[in-house]
């Protein structure tokens, strides 16, 4: 049997014996906002989440942003894509969200997730929310099989490539001073989030750990772990990632 204090608070919320599967269900997947958004919700999943061809294009492009706290002109919604929490989600002008990826803006901040213009993410990339915010400047593109997950605050500037397989993850890291408390259950330690600025180019299979900025114009080759900052039009290798050269 797993004690309440061994749970991290979101667990101990959606196993608590004191809440019925709706309401468990209704908090993971939709948050605030009762029956109506929820039944809203539900009639989208069921019946446009996953008809094929343009069709489906065409209705979930009409009917979706009325899910969200916002949404821009043009919008793109491909098949099987997973919307957590929508009201606190914000797509612009001309996103594309290709098949099967998750926006999940869980938490307690009101920022949640947004998305500016003509950004595209790419097949199975995953958004996540753990109680912080994710941003994504215009003219952005995150490829295939990527994970952006923020427990505190993820900032993606305008024009970067984020090349597939990336990791970035803002916060996740637990304090592990106590030995007969479990991990799980000590104090997070954030570090200040992660920021990638302008016109950065993070190459596929590059791990982003919390408490660093990249500055604008750089480059992080291919399987790279940054671990520190990253100066401006810099190009960085290695794990962890050290900077080779400059571009000016």
């Amino acid at each position: 049997m797993i004690r309440e204090h061994e749970q991290t608070m979101l667990q101990a919320r959606l196993t608590s014996t004191k809440s019925s599967a709706l309401s468990k269900y209704r908090e993971m997947a939709v948050g605030d906002g009762g029956i109506p958004q929820l039944l809203r919700y539900e009639s989208a999943m069921w019946f446009l989440a996953s008809m094929p061809g343009g069709l489906g294009y065409f209705l979930r492009g009409k009917l979706y942003p009325s899910m969200l706290r916002s949404a821009g002109l043009r919008l793109v919604i491909g098949r099987s894509v997973c919307l957590r929490h929508p009201k606190r989600i914000t797509l612009g002008d001309g996103v594309i969200v290709d098949d099967y990826c998750v926006l999940d803006a869980k938490g307690e901040s009101d920022e949640g997730i947004t998305v500016g213009e003509n950004v595209i993410l790419a097949r199975n990339s995953v958004l996540s929310c753990k109680g912080g915010s994710i941003s994504i400047g215009d003219n952005s593109n995150i490829s295939a099989n990527c994970m952006l997950m923020s427990e505190s605050q993820l900032t993606i500037g305008k024009n970067v490539l984020i090349a597939g397989m990336t990791y970035i993850v803002a916060g996740g890291n637990h304090v592990t001073d106590a030995t007969d408390v479990p991990i799980i259950r000590q104090p997070m330690l954030q570090r200040g989030g992660v920021t990638v600025e302008d016109n950065c180019w993070i190459g596929a299979n590059v791990t982003v750990l919390d408490g660093v900025t990249i500055g604008r114009d750089s480059i992080i080759a291919a399987g790279a772990v940054v671990t520190r900052c990253i100066p401006e039009f810099a190009v960085a290798a290695g794990i962890p990632a050290k900077v080779v050269k400059y571009r000016k």
